[in-house]
């Protein structure tokens, strides 16, 4: 009797331990169940939401975590600049920016050349010749036409900067001082067809522009109300309304126009492990996914990918991009803008 005892009592406390080693494994589990056994850490100027809707497509697909910091041009430049002497081993593995910030940080070797079957795709003119980084999507300036008013016209539609500037309507833009995309427009205009071209265009163009809008969504909000006839916008604003049920058209200058290109670059990186993720995401954010996960948060840009189906399904094959490249100096860039100011936005 004693010996049954004695086996009941061992299969008992046998099975203590088995179901107290079931719970510790499954509240282990349900705690870090979605930590990812890797983490990749990428310094950019994305909007957070942006970088969020990113990471979490990434991390779903991968199962690789992307760690993002966003931060301004200037402190994204200092913090490369800090790691470059540093030799923490919390460093960042990528750079997703704006052009001009990849190309300052190639400028002052903060980026590494990589090259691989997919970024070999992307045109030249989206992407740095040596590899130093690549354009993975873009987003255009339009001119964003509120449907009703575009019934109106006949053969008068507006298609250049030269046409827009003569015709007969009201204007919504984004003020130049107010936001990057917008002074880019003006730089880029500059430098395609000259100061005194792009002045003149733009002192026929103000006396018709309603409101000089803060934000970039505003443009294409007037439009969509029929508070202005034709704006000055940026494409993804203006699909986004257009996918939200706002009667508008897009129209792309014959003339061409600027764009505000996002690309990613490789940080000099002693881990093999880091490097072979980070070109495995940078990659990534070249497939459709990446534009997947954007367009069903409403985020919508060209894709610089041309084998992508979310290319071959741009509805602008007619997109003609500006061709000279911006040089000014921010000492110039600065003496354009108080020219603009002075003698046009507030005259």
């Amino acid at each position: 009797m004693r010996r049954y005892t004695s086996l009941l009592l061992t299969a008992f406390v046998l099975f203590l331990l088995v179901l107290a080693g079931s719970a510790y494994l499954a509240g282990a589990d349900h705690s870090g169940g979605h930590r990812s056994r890797h983490e990749l850490t990428v310094i950019t100027t994305l909007p957070a939401e942006h970088a969020e809707i990113l990471s979490q497509a990434y991390e779903e697909s991968s199962g690789v975590h992307v760690n993002f910091v966003p931060l301004s041009a200037d402190s994204a430049l200092k913090r490369m600049q800090d790691m470059a002497s540093s030799s923490d081993n919390g460093r960042a593995s990528l750079l997703l920016a704006d052009r001009q910030t990849l190309e300052q940080a190639a400028a002052k070797g903060y980026l590494v050349p990589y090259i691989s079957e997919r970024n070999d795709m992307v045109p030249n003119s989206f992407r740095q010749q040596d590899g130093y980084w690549t354009g993975v999507w873009y987003d255009p300036i339009v001119f964003c036409v509120n449907r009703d008013y575009l019934k109106t016209l006949r053969d008068d539609i507006p298609d250049s900067w030269q046409a827009l500037a003569r015709q007969d309507a009201r204007i919504g833009v984004t003020d130049f001082m107010a936001a990057d995309a917008s002074a880019e427009l003006f730089y880029a205009m500059t430098a395609q067809f000259g100061e005194v071209a792009t002045m003149e265009i733009w002192r026929q163009l103000h006396p018709k522009v309603v409101q000089y809008a803060r934000y970039l969504s505003n443009p294409v909000r007037q439009a969509g109300m029929g508070e202005v006839d034709i704006s000055v916008a940026v494409e993804s604003e203006t699909l986004r309304y257009i996918h939200d049920g706002y009667p508008l058209q897009i129209i792309y200058p014959s003339d061409g126009t600027a764009a505000r290109l996002t690309g990613i670059g490789l940080l000099a990186h002693e881990k093999k492990q880091d490097i072979a993720m980070a070109e495995a995401f940078a990659d990534w954010l070249l497939s459709d996914e990446a534009q997947i996960a954007l367009q069903s948060h409403n985020y919508f840009f060209i894709p610089t990918n041309p084998s992508t189906l979310a290319y071959k399904s741009f509805a602008g094959k007619n997109l003609v991009l500006f061709t000279v490249p911006v040089t000014f100096t921010d000492a110039q860039k600065r003496h354009l803008l108080d020219e603009w100011a002075r003698n046009i936005r507030f005259k």
